[in-house]
């Protein structure tokens, strides 16, 4: 794909004033870095704030009085019972109970969703929430009306409070309207980083100008997506993709927390959604394979892609997310393992040309979350 035919997002000029260096990625000509360097970026995202331009991702309307029952039909999460104010992450299923797609839901009003969909699957989505529910409510695509911005980091609510004192008193996944330089924005206290912080919806025209704003906050650096892959990765997020697909099902992608109690096999709405036998019978019986957080137990960084083996070389595995942790301060990784050596603490190998790498299956977040849950 060329540069020319690379979309752009409404502020890429000003990435290029700053000086990033831009790559593709999802369609989109993206800053990977800025002067400053990933590493940099990153550990200054954890120690003050960082501004992310994300607004390659899709945003997406749902009204109606029956939008949330509609919307409830195609992923296993409580919708219904969705409180206005509040944001919950979300899985799009598929009838084999592979992942289509990850997203975030938040309720406006009483008769209206914004979705937040992945970038690369923002067109995917639409159709699919079309074929499936157009009937039974509006779906209004948002993706050439609004730009999307993340302010993250130790300081980040102290910067926007600065702009608008009333985010304080939001805590982790709420959402509100709020006027920011003049604008009235969508304002959720979330991210994408393990830090709390800010996820901005706010209209294209307005976008350059809030940015701005956030940058001459003394705390506030633009970060690229090369620091947003290390943080995410150390708070032991899941990238669409790569960690979890379609290949892969919410048990197998260790993500059981994101199927509501509700939905679940015995609750009150349970099922209903595509895939839910297959997915219940491997919350009952198990899984051949699952994600868990690997450290590699010497300074190697062990890659996506990379098999991972047991003590007698069978392979039993593959790296789905690796890298070096700025804030860990070490190699980390993420990927899928036989289920029988899942367990904490289990020694495995991975292959890096050639060479045996001994990692350790760990508990993640690698590092602690600082979500503010009030």
């Amino acid at each position: 794909m060329t540069t020319a035919s690379l979309a752009r997002t409404p502020l890429h000029a000003l990435h290029l004033e700053l000086g990033a260096k831009m790559v593709p990625f999802a369609g989109y000509d993206m800053p990977v870095q800025y002067p400053l360097g990933v590493l940099k970026e990153h550990l200054h995202c954890r120690d003050q704030a960082g501004l992310f331009d994300v607004s390659h991702m899709g945003q997406i309307l749902l009204r109606g009085p029956q939008a949330a029952a509609a919307l409830e039909r195609l992923v296993p999460v409580d919708i219904l019972d969705l409180p206005v104010g509040v944001q919950r992450y979300a899985l799009f299923t598929a009838d084999d109970g592979g992942i289509l797609d990850d997203l975030m839901v938040a309720r406006l009003d009483a008769q209206t969703l914004f979705l937040v969909v992945n970038a690369a699957c923002k067109e995917q989505d639409l159709g699919h929430l079309r074929q499936h529910i157009g009937d039974q409510c509006e779906i209004q695509s948002l993706f050439e009306s609004r730009a999307l911005l993340a302010l993250q980091g130790l300081k980040a609510a102290e910067v926007l409070a600065r702009l608008a004192p009333q985010v304080a008193r939001l805590t982790f996944m709420q959402f509100a309207e709020i006027e920011l330089c003049g604008v009235a924005c969508y304002v959720s206290r979330s991210g994408y980083t393990g830090e709390d912080g800010f996820e901005i919806s706010v209209p294209v025209e307005h976008a350059e100008q809030l940015a701005r704003a956030l940058l001459a906050e003394p705390e506030v650096q633009p970060i690229g997506l090369g620091a947003r892959d290390s943080l995410r990765l150390e708070a032991g997020l899941c990238l669409y993709g790569h960690d979890m697909s379609t290949a892969t099902t919410p048990v197998e992608a260790s993500l059981q927390w994101a199927i509501s109690k509700a939905r679940r096999e015995g609750g009150v709405r349970a099922g209903g959604f595509p895939g839910a036998a297959r997915i219940f019978a491997q919350q009952r019986d198990g899984v051949t394979s699952k994600r868990v957080g690997l450290l590699p137990q010497e300074r190697t960084p062990v890659r996506e892609g990379i098999e991972i083996v047991d003590a007698e070389g069978t392979v039993i595995g593959k790296v789905t997310s690796g890298g070096f942790g700025p804030s860990l301060g070490a190699p980390l990784a993420m990927g899928y393992v036989a289920s029988a050596h899942a367990a904490l603490d289990s020694e495995v190998w991975a292959m890096v040309r050639g060479k045996r790498v001994p990692m350790k299956v760990v508990k993640t977040p690698f590092v602690a979350q600082r979500y503010h849950r009030g």
